[in-house]
């Protein structure tokens, strides 16, 4: 009888909660407004004629170069950031390899390292997520293939230093070292520059958060020439779709939007986390567009402050099952009205919880 790779076999599965998302939605953290109008424009301009031809990669990767300052050979566009972890995972690990993640983070460099047989070796964070890199050094050894840092992470918001990240990449040169800037838009520190001094260094961009086009799937990788090569090997020539391509060069370009929506949920994101200081509930100061707070001690907890919230029709996120987040949930940042709304509904729904308790 057929059957899949043991490797398969033992992959998590991930269930992203995408079905019945009715309300405010702030569990995703996808940019909460929408897309530039230009990109609105650049769609209905498309015609039969563009749909029908096979999407070419090549031309749009160049415009993206010249935007993030870098050589068109360094640059790949992916189906998103998670094409671009599975091409990673692929193009160099073997069965028996390891693949280093600091946990609580992104589920998708697990899930995609252990479909290639690799062994995942997770590293906790320290106190109040702080960034273990003295016990991240400690762990790559012979056969570490693979290292992958979210900056900012996610789901804490918390940024790893520069030199903390160089020491890494210098420290594991047989590895594949991934620093995944999904959230850049949001702190504005990147490793780009550092590339060419390490040809083991990565580094992710996604359009699917600031810009508002997580639906059209566009991701960007950008590293050494040499390593590109290799992942194209791998790579689909035709995994971003042809109306990825044609509005990719509108997103970018409207300047304007792009940091009047940053400029937006930077200050939102201040209100939300005064809200909570002022409360007196726990939170992780973030530079992301999202927040980690903790509503409870128990997965209980935060399960029932979800349910609640959505009965308010606001969506947040329940992290509690990530490592050393028993009772947290995750609140994406939008717009000023939008976190009017939040708040509203965070106020009545701690309210409504505490007065639970107390009947207990």
């Amino acid at each position: 009888m057929l059957s899949a790779r043991k490797a398969v076999q033992q992959v998590p599965a991930y269930h992203p909660p995408l079905a019945g998302r009715e309300g405010l939605r702030l569990d995703f953290n996808e940019n909460t407004v929408g897309c530039s109008p230009r990109v609105l424009e650049r769609l209905r301009s498309l015609g039969a004629e563009h749909l029908a031809k096979y999407p070419e990669r090549e031309p749009v990767e160049g415009v993206i170069a010249d935007f993030l300052g870098v050589g068109a050979g360094e640059v790949l566009l992916t189906n998103g950031v998670d094409e671009a972890i599975h091409l990673l995972c692929q193009t160099y690990l073997e069965p028996g390899d390891e693949a280093l993640i600091v946990v609580p983070t992104y589920s998708m460099y697990r899930i995609y390292a252990m479909a290639a047989g690799s062994e995942v070796v997770s590293v906790e964070m320290g106190v109040n997520f702080s960034f273990p890199a003295e016990a991240v050094r400690e762990r790559i050894s012979g056969r570490t293939r693979l290292i992958a840092i979210a900056n900012p992470n996610n789901p804490t918001g918390s940024v790893v230093s520069w030199n903390e990240l160089q020491a890494i990449a210098h420290g594991a040169p047989e590895a594949a070292v991934l620093v995944d800037e999904a959230y850049f838009e949001f702190c504005g520190q990147t490793l780009l520059d550092m590339r060419r001094e390490y040809p083991n260094l990565f580094v992710a961009r996604t359009f699917s958060k600031a810009y508002g086009m997580a639906g059209l799937r566009v991701g960007v990788l950008v590293g050494d020439t040499e390593q590109m090569r290799a992942l194209r090997r791998v790579s689909s020539p035709y995994s971003v779709n042809a109306v990825a391509l044609a509005c990719l060069p509108d997103a970018i370009g409207d300047r304007e939007y792009l940091e009047s929506y940053v400029r937006d949920v930077l200050e939102a994101r201040s209100r939300l986390e005064n809200w909570l200081a002022d409360s007196g509930i726990p939170y992780w100061p973030s530079q992301a567009n999202f927040v980690l707070t903790r509503v409870g001690t128990s997965s209980a907890d935060s399960a029932e402050f979800v349910e609640r919230m959505r009965s308010r029709c606001v969506l947040v996120r329940d992290r509690s099952s990530d490592p050393g987040c028993l009772g947290c949930v995750r609140i994406t940042v939008g717009l000023r009205e939008q976190t009017d709304r939040l708040l509203v509904a965070l106020q009545a729904t701690f309210e409504e919880m505490s007065q639970g308790a107390s009947r207990v």
